[in-house]
């Protein structure tokens, strides 16, 4: 993606004529050029050449890419030690606050992915062309961002002069800042917004050695994909991965890039997380709805919903459509997300002979895919995506339910897996299932682990923390903390949970979205007025805007595990209830079943608890807070001893309260 259409120093930019600078704008535009993009080109250019002539020294960028969201800064002046975002509101009266959040997200989506931007000033400046006066204060934030600076037309050189007061360190050098690397972490809903408008999974995503094996993996599961199709054979990958480290992005890529090779294929991106398929669908469609209406065309919701269906389906519908049918299914690419959640034999059976009448259905759903899969004559490929201690709810019985539909049937199938799967309890929970998978002479490929979390450049040792926390080991949990997340994940616990939405709310800026989670059996945080069972409608919780109060921008209405796996907020507050609780040393597993707590004694259920808040603690891209209730004497069901020790747990780890 090329960074800007157009650069040059400010003496250049003034010396070149209008015409010849919206030519090279208009060679670079990706899309079709309308009018009104031309008119607003036009005004930007005659302001930027009267308001920069008294400063020389200056380095201009018109349109300038932030891939992370899909989409270009109106212009950037590096300007001696500080960045200047300006983004131009053309013929607008009022510094509308969506504008200056729009400001605020580019600059800071440069400060924390751009290399060039880390260490200088960035000052974002909301040009409202016809806005009255305002008068403007310096405002820093820790890290060196500035709460945005409003200008009309007439005003853009005193903002530019008011930010040079500060101008005291190493002046920036235009090359070195333009060439300077760029590494995003996109949030699943906005990568499934560029995908689907054809950007490259390699100008979204971060590009340091690190995170290359997203890129990988892609190339290996294409290769086994083009061999399945030279030789017309059948093979089943299974991908693992850390939380956070892009498994869905992966899968929404390889169902983009087949397609695209080769429509025929017909690859699809299947998911049977239905908060996840119903969140990005309603992404997408909004997206389209309104790319439609800035191009002048009409489309309503419905028929965009229509249209973004067969790039993300429920899992739940294509099962049901091979129920229907005995041949084979249109797609010869199929990606499972989440695949260590299908359903048993026993659940599967149940479901279908209870709720869909298959009275003589015995399989298990894994089995039931892939025999759908089977019914190809020539090839297919299945793409399992699977997270390792992510089995969150009775009947979801891992990646041992794979491995079983291939030991009495489709010996032909090709079966290539993640060698993580021998080394991580979490996919496979002992010797006896490894031997098992060896038993199917499956080829292993280290290809197909992503091992880096690409959730956030902040929380790349989250999920090695929150292992050890679930672990009970604290001097793991310490050395992690200490040595890793302390100086650039901020992470707080409380008692308070007023203080908690406090600190959430003072942490994010511009669109950063933050919100409140617990666990599905958290019961007794009700009397603090937070309601598991008052369920969320997932897309509007986490698309809405700020004055919704159904969004979770408002922090009432709190989001469980099975409304958050697979997607991901800025900023998390995590409210710890007395399922889960610390006595000598060892979590205690506890379910609440009519007035009372109820002890989980089998293992299944206890994996399911401690896989729910794994779920919970590594949500949030940015930073967390953790509230734990003081309990209540009073109350035998919240008594302060379910809390205390979990408490006094993360403060022995060295998490700080909130101030």
């Amino acid at each position: 993606m090329q960074r800007a259409y157009y650069h040059a120093t400010v003496p250049d930019f003034l010396q070149h004529d209008e015409t010849s600078i919206m030519g090279v704008l208009a060679l670079a535009h990706e899309h079709a050029l309308e009018d009104l993009q031309k008119q607003a080109w036009q005004q930007q250019i005659r302001i930027l050449k009267r308001e920069l002539a008294e400063f020389p020294q200056g380095y201009l960028l018109l349109e300038v890419a932030i891939p992370r969201m899909g989409k270009r800064a109106d212009a950037v002046l590096l300007l001696v030690n500080a960045v200047y975002v300006l983004e131009f509101k053309v013929g607008s009266f009022s510094y509308d606050q969506s504008g200056q959040d729009q400001v605020l997200d580019y600059a800071l989506d440069l400060k924390n992915f751009h290399a060039g931007s880390h260490q200088v000033r960035i000052l974002p400046v909301l040009i409202a062309t016809r806005a009255a006066v305002h008068a403007n204060t310096l405002r820093p934030f820790d890290d060196g961002v500035y709460e945005p600076l409003l200008t009309n037309a007439a005003q853009v050189a005193e903002c530019l002069r008011l930010g040079l007061r500060d101008a005291q360190s190493t002046p920036i050098v235009p090359m070195e800042w333009l060439h300077a690397g760029y590494q995003p972490t996109p949030t699943i809903i906005e990568a499934a917004q560029a995908l689907y408008k054809g950007h490259q999974v390699t100008a979204i995503t971060r590009s340091d050695a690190g995170a290359a094996n997203l890129a990988v993996t892609g190339a290996c599961i294409a290769e086994i994909i083009e061999e399945a199709k030279a030789a017309g054979t059948k093979h089943i990958c299974f991908v693992t991965g850390v939380p956070g480290a892009g498994k869905t992005l992966a899968g929404l890529n390889i169902a983009v890039e087949r397609t695209q090779i080769d429509a025929q294929e017909h690859a699809v991106f299947l998911s049977g997380n239905g908060p996840l398929v119903d969140v990005l669908r309603e992404a997408l469609a909004r997206d389209k709805v309104r790319e439609e209406k800035q191009s002048g065309t009409r489309l309503n919701k419905k028929q965009a919903v229509s249209q973004v269906k067969s790039f993300i389906q429920n899992i739940h519908h294509f099962r049901d459509e091979a129920l229907r049918h005995s041949g084979p299914p249109l797609e010869k690419v199929t990606v499972f997300d989440e695949a260590q959640r299908a359903w048993s034999a026993q659940q599967a059976t149940k479901f279908m002979q209870q709720k869909r009448g298959q009275a003589d259905f015995n399989m298990s759903e894994p089995e039931f895919l892939v025999e759908v899969m089977d019914r190809h004559a020539d090839w297919c490929t299945v793409v399992c995506l699977i997270g390792g201690g992510q089995e969150i709810n009775t009947g979801e019985a891992g990646l041992q339910e794979w491995l079983r539909a291939f030991e009495s049937r489709f010996p032909h199938w090709h079966i290539h897996y993640s060698r993580r799967i021998l080394t991580d309890r979490n996919y496979l929970p002992d010797q006896a299932a490894v031997a098992r998978l060896d038993a199917l002479q499956a080829q292993p490929l280290d290809a197909l682990h992503l091992a880096v979390s690409v959730r956030s450049f902040r929380a790349e040792r989250l999920a090695a923390f929150v292992q050890a926390v679930l672990d009970a080991d604290m001097a793991e949990a310490r050395r992690l903390y200490t040595t890793y997340l302390a100086t650039v994940y901020p992470l707080r616990i409380t008692r308070q949970l007023a203080a908690a939405r406090t600190w959430l709310r003072q942490q994010a800026r511009g669109t950063e979205r933050y919100g409140l989670v617990a666990s599905s059996g958290a019961h007794r945080l009700k009397p603090l007025g937070l309601n598991i069972r008052d369920k969320i409608d997932a897309p509007v919780w986490f698309l809405n805007e700020r004055d919704d109060v159904r969004s979770s921008y408002y922090l009432e209405d709190v989001a469980t595990e099975f409304d958050i796996q697979g997607l991901e907020l800025d900023w998390v507050g995590v409210a710890w209830d007395a399922d889960l609780w610390l006595h000598n040393g060892q979590w205690q597993f506890r379910k609440f079943v009519g007035t009372r707590w109820q002890n989980c004694n089998t293992a299944d259920s206890q994996r399911y608890l401690l896989n729910a808040y794994r779920v919970l603690l590594t949500r949030a891209r940015q930073g967390m807070v953790i509230f734990i209730p003081e309990g209540s004497a009073e109350d035998p069901t919240r008594r302060p001893e379910f809390y205390q020790e979990v408490y006094a747990f993360f403060r022995a780890v060295g998490v700080p309260e909130v101030e």
